[in-house]
């Protein structure tokens, strides 16, 4: 076999009833340059049969310890070949032009480390409203600034759609096990190492919804474990010696922000909000909630938008705007 111009790597645990599907979407692409690595997690089920059944030698079946995900996908990207890295899960369906439509973007843009896709949920009757909502985010982020300024709101593109560059994978070390989910985790890396990430204009990826996505059942994404990556990348890369932030919202969200910090060893020093019930008060009986009218006595501290209200940050953006502040580097909207 030729060396492949895209390695796909599949991690998969007991996935008979739905691997079949994923491995028809990767036989359907119109690039044909690709080999599979695919990397049994400890399955108990029919899954490695399944595989076995396929006659091409571009498929390879690597055997795991089954010590969970990022064991998998560390064994199998060792093994990958190619340049790029395309991220595939056992239960999802890639588009017959996926391939061949990231591997151009990243000829066109030679300075992407990362190039995901737009993305559809499936089956229709599983997609929550929260799923609706994410995905209307996640697809309107197409550009590197765009990703780039919305990275501490959520993670802003979907693993399984992602061809990653083999050599910035390796880079940092590939994924990394913890409390915490695996995919965010890399993405803020590659973006704190200076990696650039872009999105083909296409919906190139299906991804399969339901209550058994790991999303849903794994305590590592719970929203506390999000916010800990969060703080840590924000101070990490964005605040640099810097130990003090303000916060734009004194609610649930920017109370919870104020705990993270503090653990990264950065204080609050004051809150601004509109409820006129807040302002004047205290959070944790120590820092003051400032009228938000008066924000712009208040620049050179950098300020975190940390307000969970549908449309209140599209206003928060407006007032700061109008005052001159830089989203990037006097602000940053967090959730």
């Amino acid at each position: 076999m030729n060396d492949p111009a895209i390695s796909v790597l599949l991690p998969f645990r007991d996935a008979a009833t739905t691997l079949g599907e994923s491995l028809e979407s990767l036989l359907n692409q119109t690039e044909s340059r690709w080999e599979l690595v695919a990397v049994d997690d400890g399955s108990t089920d029919a899954s490695v049969e399944i595989l076995r059944q396929w006659n091409d030698e571009r498929v390879r079946i690597v055997t795991s310890q089954g010590q969970g995900i990022v064991d998998a996908l560390n064994t199998g990207r060792r093994l990958c070949r190619a340049p790029w890295i395309a991220r595939m899960d056992a239960d999802d369906r890639c588009h017959p032009e996926r391939f061949e439509a990231q591997l151009a973007h990243a000829s066109a843009h030679p300075r992407l480390s990362v190039i995901g896709c737009r993305v559809t949920a499936f089956p229709a009757e599983d997609i929550t409203d929260g799923m609706r909502h994410y995905l209307g985010w996640l697809n309107h982020l197409l550009e590197p600034q765009d990703i780039a300024r919305e990275i501490l709101v959520e993670s802003p593109i979907a693993h399984p759609s992602a061809t990653i560059r083999a050599s910035a994978l390796e880079a940092i070390g590939g994924y990394r096990d913890g409390d915490f989910p695996e995919d965010y985790d890399l993405w803020l890396r590659l973006h704190g190492a200076g990696h650039l990430f872009g999105k083909v204009d296409r919906a190139l990826l299906e991804w399969r919804d339901g209550d058994s996505r790991l999303s849903r059942t794994d305590p590592r994404y719970r929203p506390e474990a999000f916010r800990a990556l969060k703080a840590a990348a924000l101070t990490r890369d964005w605040l640099g010696e810097r130990r003090e932030v303000q916060i734009w919202g004194a609610g649930p969200d920017g109370k919870k922000w104020r705990h993270a910090l503090l653990k990264e060893g950065v204080r609050v020093v004051r809150f601004f909000d509109i409820d006129p019930r807040k302002i004047g008060g205290k959070v944790g009986d120590e820092v003051p909630v400032l009228d938000a009218q008066t924000v712009a006595e208040h620049r050179g501290i950098p300020l975190l938008g940390a307000v969970g209200v549908k449309g209140a940050r599209a206003e928060i953006q407006t007032a700061l705007n109008a005052l001159g502040w830089v989203e990037g580097e006097d602000h940053f909207f967090v959730q």
